[in-house]
């Protein structure tokens, strides 16, 4: 295992990792890990549930969306270039939509966390001087929800009820002011996945449509911090929840084996028949809707442009793909800077557009 969160994101980034390093739903092959042995295997999670879908959705399509965002729009609100697309982060987006209809969900952290510097920055801060612009590009550029900085990992995992309606309501407030009705996306993907069923509750009274979870067989947390990587068992014996617990992905990195679970969690069953398709898992308990976005579409900021392309025709002629990204790999600041970000949003675009695809938004796919 590797020595620090920084050590894995760096080579995950540098040596153009396959993107299933980071897939929830890789099939598991092989027995129980080490740090699982002994840990007791819990039921399902979520289980007053159905399998449905918008009856709406035909043919194949496609959706992008790229999380971790806050650095493009303090960049914009100081250097207040003529045009949003004048800006090296939006410019290639434009440039794709326009050449092979892209269109993206952005999803936005509240502000920039002290990790990187004391220049903080926030949504509250953002000129409404584009609002015009954003307004007549809302039918392919939108922006989401997402957390309220990058660290600490897992944020959501413990949240009570009231915590993420406030944020939820500054975020969606900021997002009206500067960019106006009908730029905020109702489809959420939590900051590293786990949302407390506190939190979904939340969620859907907020009007959030769908939701990222993640897959596998669930295990009971013992509270033998070993099992999990990078003090990530403090962070679950903080406030915990009884709905919290661990999976294991069988991936390629072993610094993300174990990972953190809470109530949107699919079982593999559950993914099976939702991958990939228009399905989705309509929880009773909540009224929420659940899916693993992520399900077998590279994740950009994990693939070089040429292992974007053979992984991408690995899952070509499936119904529904969703195809993710990370913002600070656009940046020559950031310590795992990707000098091709943009040329993987061109490749992605134009092989989506030349294999039949239509770019919709995530939360299109929802009732």
């Amino acid at each position: 295992m590797m020595n620090s969160r920084r050590d894995f994101l760096k080579s995950a980034a540098l040596t153009g990792a396959a993107a299933h390093a980071m897939m929830p739903n890789e099939a598991v092959s092989a027995g129980l890990p080490d740090f699982a042995k002994g840990a007791v295997e819990l039921p399902p999670i979520l289980t007053d549930v159905e399998i449905s879908c918008n009856p709406a959705m035909k043919g194949k399509s496609a959706s992008y969306f790229c999380d971790d965002a806050i650095w493009f729009l303090r960049d914009l609100n100081r250097q207040r270039p003529r045009s949003l697309f004048d800006t090296p982060f939006l410019a290639p987006l434009k440039e794709c939509h326009d050449r092979y209809g892209l269109k993206a969900q952005i999803n936005l952290f509240y502000r920039t966390d002290f990790f990187y510097g004391m220049d903080e920055f926030t949504l509250a801060e953002v000129t409404d001087a584009y609002k015009t612009e954003w307004q007549a590009n809302k039918d392919w550029l939108r922006l989401g929800f997402h957390s309220l900085q990058e660290f600490p990992d897992y944020p959501w995992i413990n949240i009570d009820y009231a915590d993420v309606k406030k944020l939820f309501g500054m975020t969606f407030g900021e997002i009206n002011r500067f960019a106006g009705d009908g730029v905020f996306t109702f489809a959420l993907v939590p900051h590293w996945c786990p949302m407390s069923k506190d939190g979904c509750r939340a969620l859907k009274d907020c009007g959030i449509k769908l939701m990222e979870c993640s897959v596998g067989s669930r295990y009971q947390y013992d509270g033998e911090r070993s099992r999990l990587p990078y003090g990530h068992g403090m962070k679950l014996e903080q406030n915990r929840k009884p709905e919290t617990g661990f999976y294991w992905r069988d991936s390629r990195n072993t610094a993300i084996t174990a990972s953190i679970c809470s109530y949107n969690h699919i079982s593999p069953e559950q993914a099976r028949r939702t991958v990939n398709t228009y399905n989705y898992v309509l929880d009773h308990d909540t009224g929420m809707h659940f899916k693993n976005l992520f399900g077998d579409a590279p994740v950009l900021n994990l693939c070089t442009p040429e292992t974007l392309r053979s992984d991408t025709e690995k899952v070509l002629g499936r119904d529904y793909l969703v195809f993710s990204n990370h913002e600070q790999y656009f940046f020559k600041e950031y310590f795992a800077y990707q000098p091709d970000y943009s040329e993987k949003i061109r490749v992605m675009s134009k092989m989506m557009h030349d294999n039949g695809y239509n770019f919709i938004f995530i939360e299109d796919s929802a009732i």
